[in-house]
């Protein structure tokens, strides 16, 4: 029973740890357990944490989203209820809602076996870290969340659709497609995050639903200590990745890419 707890508290923290940094959160959960000797979490429990992300994601934006700051502060919710960047956010939610059900439908072996082998999640680590290398190196852009145009959030969506592929990682694909377009640092990752928000739920419901009776598999406190641990440490990466991208860039991430890549590879 405690190793359970123990296996749980280590899901929670890759799945935390990694959701919102651009290091891929599938490809850690399916890559790290093998190197402490414990089995690949699976669909079920990967969607149960990602809500645990989710919550984090609410919860950190929270004064913003209910308007619990001063009156004189500018609100997140102020722009979601301009109709511009709600209907970004809903446009830019299609691509990856239409490429994720159309694997789940009809390329599941494809999905599974395929996309979510080692090999597969190596290889594609290198290419993120390439992408994000041109992305870091694009010239500081002045497109944000205020001036932003629909064609810009098409191209962010279209890019975040690439996220249904184990080890591409959303926030990297959406931040780097952000910056690379000319949008200013701190605005890619706050729309990577409001872009995400759906993305994300709509992902882990359709993973929890389509895998019902293996969610009843898992005893109800191990799951609650899994989904504290992700929504604690989800808290810790959106903080850190916020004030670190706009003072550093991504610098950091793509070194990790590439050592990331390389260690797959070595523990074949």
């Amino acid at each position: 029973m405690f190793l359970e707890y123990l296996e749980f508290i280590l899901y929670g923290l890759i799945q935390g740890l990694t959701e919102f940094i651009p290091v891929s959160s599938t490809a850690h959960l399916k890559v790290i357990p093998i190197f402490f000797g414990i089995e690949d979490p699976g669909p079920s429990l990967s969607a149960i944490f990602q809500l645990g992300s989710v919550l984090a994601l609410i919860w950190y934006f929270r004064n913003e989203i209910f308007k619990l700051r001063s009156k004189s502060s500018k609100t997140i919710i102020d722009n979601l209820l301009n109709k511009k960047l709600l209907k970004s956010i809903l446009i830019g939610t299609i691509p990856i809602i239409f490429l994720g059900g159309t694997i789940k439908l009809y390329l599941p072996y494809f999905f599974d076996k395929i996309l979510r082998s080692n090999v597969s999640i190596a290889f594609v680590s290198f290419l993120m870290g390439i992408f994000m290398y041109i992305a870091d190196k694009s010239k500081k852009g002045s497109i944000n969340i205020k001036n932003h145009k629909y064609p810009d959030s098409i191209l962010i969506g279209l890019a975040q659709a690439f996220a249904v592929f184990p080890g591409v990682s959303r926030s990297g694909v959406t931040i780097s497609t952000a910056l690379v377009s000319g949008w200013e640092r701190g605005d890619a990752a706050k729309f990577s995050f409001l872009l995400g928000m759906p993305a994300i739920s709509i992902a882990a419901i359709v993973e929890l639903i389509s895998s019902l009776n293996d969610f009843f598999l898992y005893g109800f406190l191990p799951l609650i200590v899994g989904l504290t641990t992700t929504f604690l440490s989800s808290l810790l990466s959106i903080d850190f990745l916020l004030k670190y991208l706009s003072s550093s860039g991504l610098k950091l991430f793509i070194i990790y890419r590439f050592v990331f890549g390389v260690l797959i590879l070595l523990n074949l």
